[in-house]
């Protein structure tokens, strides 16, 4: 679609190569779930010759191993737990059902971003610059920039092709408000004809409607949390639990079979029922799982400048860094030869 309406928009050129437009279309590594990319990126790359470049396979191969571990250390270990909690929540506490809505929202950001990861290395090895997907989304400080951080190639089509030819936020308050609606629900539709897509759809446009009325949705465009620094301010770290929190709540509809029960699990989670019972707790939140996942959220704190300086973390073959690159590979060989396998959560969307 996007190629087709550049060319009628003029702002691209139809190729004539008919085999090299047959590889932009079925180019295989983000044919399945993206990363989304346009003709005017890809195209171009399929036109030139290519040699192999050493460092860019490498680079690539680096990339591919970060989306492994987080897709077969990360989602697929919590996907067990999640399923099982969803499943059972009627019988649960407040705590079981408040770390599944934790579990879940990591199991997609992993599963989705650690796919992306995996196109765009593939791409790498093969010489070809795929977009970036995810850029450490759940360390937003408010609602506009998670959607500028979380399928940034999706939410970037809904701007460029739908938002901005229905106008955009060029006329009155009113007209910016409804295709604010429009962009939001279209992306609840986008991944099924479920009513609970759509609901989540609704409460994104829901958050984002007050950000853009003050005029809040465009900070942050370019300056990262803790900018330069090694830990964020008491306000940023209030500013990223708030906007966690709400984009959590709205995955519960996301990940609920119907409406009905994500707000049945929503008010049994926040019944504050805290009578724990120890061995179920337990089996729902093992310490190796919870351990795997803080140190998964640290390391990425330590990338959030650029999610794809794992090349720079993972080169150096003199230190602690190295030492985690081969740390890494062995839990991903023996999680991937034990571990039920789960196919990712986009290929159905």
């Amino acid at each position: 679609m996007s190629y087709t309406i550049d060319i009628y928009r003029k702002n691209l050129i139809p190729t004539k190569n008919f085999i090299s437009f047959a590889s932009f279309v079925s180019f295989f590594p983000q044919l399945v779930a993206g990363p989304i990319e346009r003709a005017s990126n890809l195209l171009p790359q399929i036109l030139k010759e290519r040699k192999f470049d050493y460092n860019q396979a490498v680079q690539g191969l680096r990339l591919i191993l970060w989306g492994m571990f987080k897709k077969v250390v990360i989602a697929d270990s919590l996907a067990p737990t999640v399923n099982q909690i969803f499943e059972n929540y009627q019988t649960l506490n407040s705590t079981t059902l408040l770390l599944g809505a934790v579990y879940f929202s990591f199991q997609i950001y992993c599963d989705f971003s650690g796919y992306s990861d995996i196109a765009i290395g593939t791409s790498k090895v093969l010489g070809f610059e795929l977009m970036s997907n995810f850029k450490t989304p759940y360390f937003s400080r408010n609602i506009g920039e998670f959607w500028r951080r979380w399928h940034i190639s999706l939410s970037t089509w809904f701007r460029d092709y739908l938002y901005f030819p229905l106008g955009g936020s060029k006329f009155s308050k009113l007209k910016s408000l409804r295709n604010i609606f429009i962009i939001f629900l279209v992306s609840g539709f986008w991944h099924g004809a479920n009513w609970t897509f759509i609901f989540w759809g609704l409460i994104h446009a829901m958050l984002y409607i007050p950000s853009f009325l003050f005029k809040t949705n465009r900070n942050y465009v370019s300056a990262i949390v803790a900018e330069n620094k090694y830990f964020p301010t008491l306000k940023e770290i209030y500013q990223m639990a708030t906007n966690y929190f709400f984009v959590t709540i709205a995955w519960v509809f996301f990940r609920s079979t119907t409406i009905n029960e994500a707000f049945n699990y929503i008010i049994r989670m926040f019944s504050f029922d805290f009578n724990t019972n120890e061995k179920e707790l337990d089996s729902f939140s093992p310490l190796y799982l919870n351990l795997t996942l803080v140190g998964f959220i640290i390391l990425e704190w330590l990338i959030r400048n650029n999610e794809r300086d794992i090349y720079s973390f993972l080169k150096d073959k003199h230190n602690i860094r190295y030492t985690s690159y081969l740390i890494m590979s062995i839990i991903i060989i023996y999680k991937f030869l034990l571990n039920d396998k789960a196919s990712f959560i986009y290929f159905q969307f």
